[in-house]
């Protein structure tokens, strides 16, 4: 089972978008098949950076694309809910039980409120994931009503993680305009995921690192 056909799936799509859907209307950040991509691939690169091998980074992009088809059923423990959907939708595509419950674990594990990594691919997914952080995820484009979480996500002018395989340091860089939100406002917002990111460098015998507008933060 590759990649490209989870990508290919019009299942996983609809479930994709329809999530997104669900969220827009609640007035959540964007979830939709860019999030799933950029979250996919971020996950694989994390792996192939560190040096693991094809089967880990090919079940990372899957994890990694299918995590929150939770979503299209509630937010409200999307992450298991996802898991659940997941285990059919792979089995019933013929994936390997071992590789199906690899997936599906990572994907279980991916939410702050009731996840950790516990393994490399759970880990890989938490990482990219959670650090995912732009401006054109604010689906809200009326500024005057962002809460809290829309200001963060407005402000990151750039975000960027880099792996240094020798140091074994992951760490997440971001640029703020801090008119819109302070470095502190993200630290208090966002200090569960990375508590959560730093359980998953840990997994993948690394250190994370947090940069934001020159400061380290962790």
């Amino acid at each position: 089972m590759t990649y490209q056909e989870i990508r290919e799936n019009e299942e996983i799509k609809g479930l994709i978008e329809n999530g997104n859907r669900v969220l827009k209307a609640l007035g959540y950040t964007e979830h939709s098949e860019r999030h799933a991509v950029k979250t996919a691939e971020c996950a694989g690169s994390i792996l192939k950076e560190l040096g693991y091998g094809e089967a880990q980074i090919e079940l990372a992009r899957i994890a990694g694309y299918m995590h929150d088809i939770g979503n299209s059923i509630n937010r409200q423990d999307h992450a298991h809910t996802g898991a659940v959907l997941a285990y059919g939708i792979l089995k019933e595509m013929g994936m390997k039980m071992q590789d199906v419950l690899t997936v599906t674990t990572a994907i279980g594990q991916h939410d702050e409120a009731t996840g950790t990594a516990v393994d490399t691919v759970s880990a890989a997914l938490i990482l990219a994931d959670k650090t995912d952080v732009r401006r054109n995820r604010v689906q809200n484009h009326v500024i005057a009503s962002f809460d809290i979480h829309d200001r963060v996500n407005y402000a990151a002018l750039a975000a960027r993680l880099s792996i240094d395989k020798e140091q074994k340091t992951i760490q997440m860089t971001l640029e703020l305009d801090d008119s819109m939100c302070s470095v502190m406002d993200y630290f208090e917002i966002f200090l569960n995921r990375m508590i959560m990111c730093r359980r998953a460098a840990e997994v993948l015998g690394c250190r994370f690192k947090l940069l934001a507008n020159g400061y380290k933060l962790c």
